[in-house]
């Protein structure tokens, strides 16, 4: 019998983890959310088109997802302490050298690239301590720890466009690339559990504990055979076309609202309008999700489908307060995706499963977030017209919600087979128990 991991508390030190990756998701999250306040600056200082300055968001989120496999084997092979703080070095540096604007193919590395990077080495490790952390309550944990995100944002948005006009861009880069340092302290409270050994183990150790001493077999790092598994090939699919619009609005909303004549100040409080709905989002649906009224993904299918079809409404509006509720109601719902679209992933490959498996959604989900924000720019700078960047974001969301319906069918599917398989399993366990004793 193999060793067993650790009972998740379901609190007590737990609540400490989630108070940390709220955060992480604070510190990483809510900072990428907010790069449309730096987008009409770093454009106009380059004095280059739309699509081209949207390359540095573009690859910022292409390295977040790409780095997911690495974030997660070294998650496993050290610990995640050890790889946010990791995280926490690269993100800081990353912003602190982008401030010394050599270029913008420097914004691509240090921004893009080293930022990217540090926000995936965060992230993922984070997300991962509060699954384990927790099983009862682990909705509504991981709820409360995303919604860091938002209340980060929500103050944030204010916040930089202040230093932005008081220090410049690049003075608020330096200063942002401080501030992302506390990622270190958040890494550093991150006590990950002890893997524990079941009876039947311990009794065949203190057995052949004076026979011989036989090296360890190797425990494999990252599960890429989970890819065999149908339903996480089509959430993965799922994943691509929804982070190709996921993307989108936060980095085209400050420009559009902008288009329309509005000062400063007032797209920034749109940004933090749509963070406040974000948590809201968050903290309502993960309630929900933890109630088990229904399972995760037919919930998910819905506000998917609902966030598309407000993306693809926005764009009719023509003033302040026709975009503020747009952009609320795309908040809120964006909020309800984040709350449950990663603790999903447990019911398609199990606990055991959910490292590599989330290694492998967020690298895939990079195809998607890389294409996205370019394929939006080239899109408005051909039409001339910001709307085309909701249309595009609008229809790949509500496409997306299409396989998530897919992924649904198969894993009800497959739990009458996996409980008619694992009732003997159990049994003989039981048998080899009783013999023990």
């Amino acid at each position: 019998m193999k060793p067993r991991r650790a009972v998740a508390p379901d609190g007590g030190y737990g609540w400490v983890v989630v108070m940390s990756a709220f955060f992480i998701m604070g510190l990483t999250a809510a900072v990428l959310k907010n790069f449309g306040l730096f987008f009409l600056d770093i454009q106009s200082h380059y004095g280059v088109q739309t699509s081209t300055t949207s390359w540095v968001t573009s690859t910022t989120i292409a390295m977040f997802h790409l780095g997911a496999p690495a974030a997660s084997a070294l998650t496993l092979k050290f610990s995640q302490r050890v790889v946010i703080v990791v995280g926490g070095l690269l993100t800081a540096s990353g912003m602190l050298l982008a401030s010394l604007d050599l270029s913008l193919p420097w914004l691509y590395l240090t921004m893009g690239i080293l930022q990217g990077t540090g926000i995936c080495f965060s992230w993922i490790p984070a997300n991962s301590m509060v699954s384990h952390y927790f099983v009862r309550w682990r909705p509504i944990a991981f709820a409360i720890a995303s919604s860091g995100e938002c209340v980060f944002a929500i103050m944030f948005s204010p916040l930089f466009q202040w230093l932005i006009e008081t220090y410049s861009w690049q003075g608020t880069f330096l200063i942002i690339g401080g501030l992302q340092l506390n990622l270190c302290v958040c890494g550093a409270v991150m006590r990950p559990l002890e893997t524990l050994q079941s009876p039947t183990q311990e009794t065949k150790d203190s057995l052949e504990e004076d026979a011989a001493v036989l090296p360890p077999k190797r425990k494999p790092i990252f599960h890429f055979s989970l890819m065999r598994k149908p339903e996480l090939f089509l959430y993965i699919l799922f994943a691509i076309l929804a982070a190709a619009g996921f993307f989108i609005p936060p980095l085209f909303l400050v420009p559009f609202a902008n288009s329309l004549g509005m000062e400063q100040y007032w797209p920034a409080s749109i940004l933090s309008a749509l963070a406040l709905a974000d948590l809201a989002g968050r903290l309502i649906c993960g309630w929900i999700a933890n109630m088990r009224l229904m399972r995760n993904l037919q919930l998910l299918t819905m506000v998917v489908t609902l966030l598309g079809v407000v993306l693809l409404l926005l764009p009719i509006s023509h003033n302040y307060w026709s975009i503020l509720v747009f952009a609320s109601l795309y908040g809120f719902l964006f909020g309800c995706v984040v709350a449950i679209h990663v603790t999903s992933i447990v019911d398609i490959v199990t606990l055991e499963g959910f490292d590599s498996g989330l290694g492998l959604f967020m690298l895939f989900r990079s195809i998607g977030g890389f294409m996205g924000p370019p394929a939006a720019g080239w899109l408005v700078d051909q039409m001339n017209d910001y709307s085309a960047a909701f249309y595009l974001s609008g229809l790949c969301l509500v496409s997306s919600a299409v396989f998530v319906v897919l992924v649904d069918r198969l894993v009800q599917r497959r739990k009458p087979v996996e409980a008619e398989v694992h009732q003997p399993m159990n049994q003989l366990e039981d048998c080899g128990g009783g013999k023990v004793k």
